[in-house]
């Protein structure tokens, strides 16, 4: 007599990426490894999983990100390090290949990516950061040095004896116009806290307040850099014109960045 063939067993990864697939999740095979992996148990993962398809960002769920190969704390409602923003890490370093005991600051830190990768490939530098959301501040704490993440307005909470010190002065301001929340994907839009978004009117308004206080808390020669769009670029560049800071712009097609630079000590043409 025949013997009747037995179901094909489902695979669980396969039924997991699809349930994520579903969800509108692009790399679903991949997030779905690392799902499995950091969930530790089958009902870690499902709760793990019931967060990501409900369209919290994949790096909430969780719990870290990674910028220039360091990995950092991510906490619900903080800003989730972009990928592009390797850009202004690696601009940042080039700067300070032939500084020693330089100074960085990361203003608007979030989880303090910026200035972990930086610390990362230049192990001696004095690393400081603030933010005004104390939830990004608490979540920075667990990256950086916690004495030196402060909380308060851009420059507001840093210590007086940094001024005219700083050699790296990082600023991923929010930067989308307002009336372009609305229009960002919803893990962003819903899941991070709108003062790490909303940059006013054309999305320059907070980094003109960074621009306007960097010439007093930079070293001769040190830097500042800005994340911005590809289209805010130019204005961005003339309002370190304007601060008598010499500006460059930089982009990196294959990440999809650009970065201001403005220079302490000299002008451009």
């Amino acid at each position: 007599m025949a013997t009747a063939e037995r179901p094909a067993e489902t695979d669980p990864d396969a039924a997991l990426a699809a349930r994520l697939r579903a969800a509108g999740c692009v790399f679903a095979e991949e997030e779905a490894t690392l799902l499995r992996v950091e969930a530790g148990s089958p009902e870690t993962l499902e709760t793990m999983v019931a967060r990501r398809v409900g369209g919290e960002p994949l790096e909430q769920v969780l719990g870290w990100a990674e910028l220039g190969g360091v990995r950092v704390d991510v906490a619900p409602g903080v800003f989730v390090p972009r990928r592009r923003s390797a850009l202004l890490v690696r601009l940042a370093v080039d700067q300070l290949r032939a500084v020693r005991d330089a100074v960085v600051v990361d203003l608007g830190c979030g989880t303090g990516a910026l200035a972990a990768a930086v610390l990362r490939q230049v192990g001696d530098a004095e690393v400081w950061a603030s933010d005004v959301d104390p939830d990004a501040v608490a979540c920075a704490r667990r990256n950086l040095p916690p004495e030196r993440v402060l909380l308060g307005d851009l420059y507001d909470p840093l210590p007086e004896n940094l001024r005219g010190r700083v050699d790296v002065l990082l600023a991923n301001a929010p930067y989308v116009p307002t009336d372009q929340i609305a229009r960002m994907p919803t893990e962003a839009r819903d899941h991070e806290h709108r003062v790490a978004l909303d940059g006013g009117g054309d999305g320059l308004d907070v980094q003109r307040r960074v621009i306007a206080g960097a010439p007093d808390w930079l070293a001769p020669g040190g830097i500042l850099l800005l994340e911005c769009s590809a289209g805010q670029a130019t204005a961005a560049a003339a309002l370190v014109r304007a601060a008598r800071l010499a500006a460059s712009i930089h982009d990196e097609e294959e990440i999809g960045a650009t970065a201001v630079l403005g220079r302490s000590g000299t002008m451009d043409a």
